[in-house]
């Protein structure tokens, strides 16, 4: 635009004055009027640096890096041996680069091959199919000790199925744990329970228990925390709690506790993620009812004053109907048509 305005003054005054009018450089307008054309070599064409290698050097480096006193050594050893013999062949990054474009650089040693974790994906449509589990830190009366409660969740529901507070971790402890959750539910097991891998999860007297009910045993992926996301949650609404305190007194009082907060998060609080229902409505089949009675109060102030709702009919919160530990991502159309 600049230039267009010193084009249109320019028969009128000089091109100096115009470009001062417009507030651009005169060297930057010529530039621009008349740019000089770049030329660009390919690399073949370009010299090269005075201190490249020559092809006699090069050879002579190549055989040097290649003899069979430095088949085990690494450049830099190889510099070093050279130069205390009193010969200089090129520098420790010059031997990379040959050996680079050679090919031989390589670590030389069998590498462990690790497989890929597997990404846990497990899906619930109802209660009692899929539970997980863990184990967090409660701190006790003094400073470094600790209480380690257990609790089990329904993944659909939410609902605490069973918590344990005990003065240790261990397989033995855990494999009564579960053992426990499924008496407490009737005897109706799960398909699936889930946990991160933490040595009691992974421990056997768990895997076969499981295996013994034939329960399929999922484990998070090392060192993912989102894999197992409903019980990391459950930790946290209860360290946020505003009752928690920082220690507890004793192994009683924290059960105590326990025995409180777990009894009102599975009959009283509204779970954000299922619809602001309990975890026990979820879970017995109840929040339907409730939900049909929510919708009848908002339909009855729908009635009452329809502007305050700006037309839009009110709508209870829905249902969980699908809960997943991760989804499955949406394959890439090359991967299907393949």
């Amino acid at each position: 635009m600049i230039d267009i305005g010193v084009t249109e003054l320019e028969p009128l005054i000089s091109i100096t004055a115009a470009c001062q009018l417009v507030g651009k450089s005169r060297a930057a307008f010529y530039r621009h009027r008349n740019p000089r054309p770049r030329a660009i070599l390919p690399a073949s064409a370009r010299p090269a640096p005075p201190w490249t290698l020559t092809d006699t050097e090069r050879a002579q480096l190549l055989a040097a890096l290649n003899a069979d006193r430095f088949a085990d050594k690494a450049p830099a050893q190889i510099w070093a041996i050279l130069l205390d013999e009193g010969t200089y062949l090129g520098s420790i990054s010059t031997m990379y680069r040959l050996l680079r474009a050679e090919g031989p650089v390589r670590d030389r040693r069998a590498q462990a091959a690790h497989p890929p974790r597997v990404r846990p994906e497990l899906l619930a449509n109802g209660p009692d199919q899929i539970w997980s589990w863990d184990i967090t830190k409660l701190k006790g009366p003094w400073r470094g000790s600790y209480f380690d409660l257990y609790v089990m969740l329904d993944i659909f529901s939410r609902k605490a199925m069973r918590w344990e507070v005990h003065t240790t971790e261990n397989a033995f402890l855990a494999e009564a744990f579960i053992q426990s959750a499924f008496i407490d539910n009737g005897g109706v097991c799960p398909r699936a329970v889930h946990a991160d891998r933490g040595t009691s999860m992974t421990s056997k007297p768990v895997a076969a228990l499981l295996a013994d009910l034939h329960i399929t045993q999922s484990h998070s992926r090392p060192h993912v925390s989102n894999d197992n996301p409903y019980s990391e949650a459950q930790f946290k609404t209860l360290k946020y709690c505003p009752a928690f305190p920082a220690r507890f007194g004793s192994l009683a009082d924290a059960r105590a506790f326990c025995d409180a907060f777990f009894h009102y998060y599975n009959s009283e609080h509204r779970h954000s993620g299922i619809g602001l229902y309990t975890p026990a409505s979820v879970h017995d089949g109840t929040a339907a009812t409730i939900r049909a009675h929510r919708q009848k109060v908002l339909d009855e102030a729908y009635a009452t004053n329809p502007d305050r709702f700006h037309g839009r009919r009110p709508q209870a919160p829905a249902l969980p109907t699908r809960v997943w530990i991760n989804q499955p991502r949406p394959k890439i159309e090359s991967e299907v048509a393949a």
